[in-house]
């Protein structure tokens, strides 16, 4: 089952380590660049992003998303508008 809705506009709802790994692997491959390059353009490493893709919890995910739910705010990823 996909972490995203069949609209291609709409927002992915991040709520977990996995929703926010397939944000990031969806929003990378439709720009057509490669994990090496998304490592290269932001200084992380490249087993680092392919962690995230793979919805692996790193303790700054778990914490953020903690925060959130804490608060009872909700997380939406979505293309900036162009």
């Amino acid at each position: 089952m996909s972490a995203h809705t069949s609209a291609p506009n709409k927002p992915f709802r991040i709520s977990s380590a996995r929703t926010l790994g397939a944000a990031i692997r969806h929003y990378r491959t439709t720009s057509g660049i490669s994990q090496t390059e998304l490592a290269a353009r932001t200084g992380i490493p490249r087993n680092y992003v392919n962690a995230l893709e793979n919805g692996h919890d790193t303790e700054y995910v778990t914490r953020v998303l903690a925060i959130f739910r804490e608060l009872g705010l909700r997380l939406n990823v979505e293309r900036e508008a162009q």
